[in-house]
């Protein structure tokens, strides 16, 4: 331990479990308050009344159901597979908490105030303990970690959310919760083919995996040359990038199941689909994992698309990164609560068919179109 303490790594380490916390924390407020949101905007579009009770307009409502779910009674039904029913809704968040740790969230060396002080205290109180280390804080990266494959690890670990799901369905031993559980599989199977497909438009424009590096290629034309624009492929990849952020949007709705293609949960055909037999916290962890999965999806469009933290100024005042990344994604949850207030919910046979029928087909077409044009271009 004392070895691991002394290493040079050590800071590193620490100061990526730090930004790992910081994340987390980030990321439950953002969960909890996109709830909070959704019931008030749908509240204003059905010309009804939100939660405004607890809190000034109804702000700690959030928390007011956190205790609600801590305190309300843990039911296991004596039918169900114990083991894979406690499991299910761990196995369906952890995964989309996981991919966070790649998404950059602003531009590198972004400085820190007060980053200065804060280095010489660390490591003149490091001294005191004869600990080698030499802490530079005065700037940071806004990020856990980056790797070279960083898109394929995003797409492995969203991957592994529909397991939690079905397993959830199966392990309830009820057939309600069997149907949701198997909908929900060859809908996630289905939309997860026109999700990849589309990025493809994105690494030809691009050239790399590194989430990092397709950020910081969009950074040209004052902030503004974002991928959905035609990136650095100019205005001849305008029309095939318009259209992979089109199949993108579609599938990400539909990966989420969301509304119009929240099937798995059809209340009026299967009570409440996959988690019908939950209740409690481990029914809070599958609400939870909705919507951080809508988070995620909503981080990596604007990630591929928006040109992430990219946009007018930030190269002067880089500050302005996370704010307009943060924009960005708040934009993509809103029009997520707008669909549902707005669009009905879709037959199963229709899901499918237009998922297997149109937008498989047109993904492949559009990465033929793409590549035809990337020829000429690159």
């Amino acid at each position: 331990m004392s070895s691991l303490i002394n290493s040079i790594d050590f800071p590193f380490i620490l100061g990526s479990l730090i930004k790992v916390a910081v994340f987390w924390i980030f990321i439950m407020l953002t969960v909890a308050y996109t709830v909070y949101a959704e019931r008030r905007v749908l509240a204003v579009i059905q010309n009804r009344l939100g939660p405004n009770r607890v809190g000034w307009q109804g702000l700690l409502q959030p928390f007011a159901d956190l205790l609600k779910f801590i305190f309300k009674e843990d039911i296991i039904p004596l039918a169900v597979n114990k083991w894979l029913y406690v499991m299910a809704p761990v196995i369906a968040l952890v995964p989309a908490m996981m991919v966070l740790i790649v998404y950059p969230f602003g531009p590198s060396d972004v400085p820190l105030p007060g980053g200065e002080v804060l280095s010489q205290l660390v490591n003149e109180t490091a001294a005191k303990f004869n600990l080698g280390w030499n802490v530079d804080m005065r700037t940071f990266d806004l990020q856990v970690t980056s790797f070279n494959v960083g898109l394929l690890y995003v797409f492995a670990m969203t991957g592994l959310g529909v397991y939690g799901i079905f397993i959830a369905g199966w392990a309830s031993n009820s057939k309600y919760s069997l149907l949701g559980g198997l909908r929900s599989s060859a809908q996630m199977i289905s939309y997860e083919l026109g999700l990849s497909l589309s990025v493809v438009t994105v690494l030809l424009i691009a050239g790399s995996l590194d989430l990092v590096k397709i950020v910081e290629q969009q950074s040209g034309w004052g902030g503004m040359r974002w991928n959905i624009f035609g990136g650095t492929g100019g205005i001849l990849m305008l029309l095939p990038a318009v259209i992979a952020f089109v199949i993108y949007l579609v599938s990400a709705i539909a990966e989420t199941n969301r509304v119009p293609f929240d099937l798995p949960e059809a209340e009026t055909e299967l009570v409440a689909g996959f988690h019908t037999e939950y209740s409690s916290l481990k029914f809070a962890l599958f609400f939870m994992a909705e919507y951080v999965n809508m988070t995620t999806v909503s981080v990596l469009a604007t990630t591929l698309f928006l040109g992430g933290w990219n946009g007018p100024g930030v190269a002067s005042l880089p500050w302005l990164g996370p704010i307009y990344f943060l924009g960005k994604v708040f934009f993509f949850l809103f029009l997520y609560i707008w669909l549902r207030g707005t669009l009905p919910r879709l037959r199963y046979d229709q899901l499918m068919s237009f998922g297997w029928k149109f937008l498989l087909p047109v993904a492949l077409l559009n990465i033929a179109f793409a590549a035809t044009i990337a020829v000429f271009v690159f």
